[in-house]
């Protein structure tokens, strides 16, 4: 497929042959859920993407349009296939407008498959379906097409199947805290909910599929945290649970941390992105640069997952509130600060009778911490010139500094 590089290849290789546990040595396929899936799907599937886009969307015309939409107007007075197709790893679909183009891509897709690629396609999964009376199931989301005014739009859930999936990891970590309510387990639940809840918010009914969750497990969960929650159940909580959902629903508190709510979900739009975004080109590279932004609640779900095991419970919780409220920038930079790069200062440290509290803890890089705790010239000057901070940076640092009642630098 072009990979030339021997040292790729023989990763490739070895990561094929790797035995797994209870099967043995695969002598055919990847194994579900491997991390070599994905990549070979995209490396393989590329050249189908390819061609479709060729197809329709990206077909050579004699005549150059200044619009697509008119490009495409004029197409449609030709014998071509309008199709667009949307893929995630070895998973796609390819929409029409009718069924009689659907059914010429089926076949057209499948024989491409197999000559070209020596693949073909599952025939329990593989149909043409009518969306505007039967609704398809793509990446546990299910799609249909409804009326609206005078066009058709999208309504997606979640599949059934799924449904049913998320119930049983719910149920298995509410019983893990009424076996164990300890703040590890409470993190583990809201991490949970947090990452289920950025996946399918981009469905238009996921309030109300999650709501009817949250209905089904209401009795479970009041009665498994009722014996080991704070007050015995649901309260309202405090403003820096706030932070993350904007919510009126009440919750319990375990060991200290506010359960996020499974119903407490709203829609979030899914919005179009430029096929410039491209790490492979300049442009595309200086597109990502001036776009880039990162993820609270992804960095967020990170945190929840880390431990340590040497602080307190009210540590822990501000930590977070504290990352959330300064929408995951560093106090110093004003740089945005992945999990893996946070750390929480104490303004007054707990050995100058400091403590836990939310407005004695700081998010900054750890770059910037271990500048802040320095005391060596050697230190603070190889930090200083990695991290080329300005004087209203210099400043704020010193401020730290003074509260340690450390020295200040120039």
């Amino acid at each position: 497929m072009g990979i030339q590089d021997r040292k790729v290849l023989r990763i490739i290789s070895k990561m094929l042959k790797a035995e797994i546990d209870g099967e043995g040595i695969p002598n055919k396929g990847v194994p579900q859920g491997g991390l070599s899936s994905p990549l070979l799907s995209n490396v393989v599937l590329n050249d189908l993407d390819q061609w479709v886009a060729g197809q329709w969307e990206n077909f050579e015309t004699n005549k150059k349009y200044n619009r697509n939409q008119a490009k495409y107007t004029a197409l449609k007075k030709t014998d071509l296939k309008e199709g667009y197709i949307v893929r995630y790893t070895d998973d796609f679909k390819v929409l029409c407008r009718n069924s009689k183009t659907a059914f010429k891509w089926y076949h057209a897709v499948r024989l491409y498959l197999i000559d070209r690629l020596k693949l073909d396609i599952s025939p329990e999964k593989s149909k043409v379906v009518n969306l505007r009376k039967k609704q398809s199931e793509f990446l546990g989301f299910t799609i249909k097409a409804v009326p609206k005014k005078n066009k058709r739009v999208a309504n997606t859930g979640i599949v059934a199947k799924k449904k049913l999936q998320l119930k049983e990891k719910y149920r298995e970590l509410i019983k893990q805290i009424q076996k164990s309510p300890t703040a590890e387990n409470a993190q583990a639940f809201n991490s949970f909910i947090m990452g289920i809840h950025n996946y399918f918010q981009k469905a238009t009914h996921v309030a109300i599929e999650f709501s009817q969750l949250s209905f089904d497990l209401m009795h479970f969960t009041k009665n498994r945290l009722k014996g080991v929650s704070k007050y015995g159940y649901p309260i309202n909580a405090p403003p820096t649970f706030k932070t993350y959902y904007t919510t009126k629903r009440k919750t319990y508190c375990i060991n200290g941390i506010y359960l996020f709510q499974i119903g407490d979900v709203r829609t979030s739009n899914n919005m179009n992105f430029s096929q410039t975004i491209t790490p492979f080109t300049h442009e595309g590279r200086q597109t990502i640069c001036n776009k880039i932004k990162g993820d609270v609640k992804a960095e967020l779900t990170k945190l929840m997952k880390s431990t340590i095991s040497n602080r307190s419970v009210e540590y822990i919780d501000n930590r977070l509130s504290r990352y959330s409220m300064k929408l995951g920038k560093c106090e110093v930079t004003g740089n945005f600060l992945f999990a893996n790069e946070v750390h929480c200062h104490h303004k007054i440290p707990l050995s100058l009778g400091g403590n836990d509290n939310f407005d004695n803890l700081c998010i900054l890089h750890k770059e910037i911490h271990k500048l802040v705790h320095a005391t060596q010239n050697e230190t603070i000057t190889t930090l200083k010139k990695m991290l080329h901070l300005n004087s209203f940076e210099i400043d704020k640092v010193n401020k730290l500094r003074k509260m340690s009642n450390l020295e200040l630098i120039d």
